[in-house]
């Protein structure tokens, strides 16, 4: 499971059309490109699928080729080497206080830790521990992987940390490009061993 609360800023690609759900409420649908830096290579761009509760009078006219701002809860998906990105709107801003193309905000996480775990030292000599972890979802008869590189920087690592358990970790989110491929990595604030509950059906 990975959710991330995050403020998007991008350029409207696919124009926005209202339509409703199955309780007959309705909804706006848009797609919007946001380019993602590159720490190696060339820049990226992604699409956005935005949906937002309202009619088109409600949400404002989102046209293609304008800059907007759009607050809300994404998830991405992965199907074979393709990351899908779904934002679910809390707020759209049509005059965007971003000059540059960015998603920033927290990521909340839920998966299996890999196997390596380090500890290093910043440019600056502080210590701190690195490892990745992946979440899994399953589509059709198998199952599709996102890895994402978590950074410990306050205190360090707990005993349970270690290859194979399964975590809840919260913290700062940040996408990139490293080459060619999109590269998610988290900031660690909150972190704890995820036990499943057994199941009373």
């Amino acid at each position: 499971m990975i959710k991330c609360n995050v403020t998007v800023c991008g350029t409207v690609s696919k124009a926005a059309t209202c339509r409703t759900n199955k309780e007959g409420k309705a909804f706006v649908s848009f797609a919007m490109n946001v380019v993602i830096p590159a720490k190696s290579g060339i820049n990226k761009t992604i699409e956005v699928s935005v949906i937002k509760d309202g009619t088109l009078t409600e949400v404002g006219s989102c046209n293609i080729g304008e800059r907007i701002e759009v607050a809300g809860v994404l998830v991405p998906r992965k199907w074979g080497d393709v990351l899908y990105f779904n934002l679910s709107a809390s707020s759209i801003s049509h005059q965007p206080d971003e000059a540059e193309d960015c998603i920033k905000g927290v990521m909340e996480f839920r998966g299996k830790v890999g196997k390596s775990i380090e500890d290093k030292t910043d440019k600056n000599g502080v210590p701190y521990c690195q490892f990745s972890a992946f979440s899994a979802e399953k589509v059709q008869d198998g199952f599709e992987y996102i890895w994402v590189s978590f950074f410990l920087f306050d205190g360090k690592c707990e005993a349970w940390l270690q290859p194979g358990v399964k975590a809840n970790i919260k913290g700062a989110l940040s996408v990139s490009v490293f080459n060619d491929k999109l590269d998610f990595s988290c900031r660690v604030s909150e972190m704890s061993e995820y036990v499943p509950q057994p199941y009373n059906g």
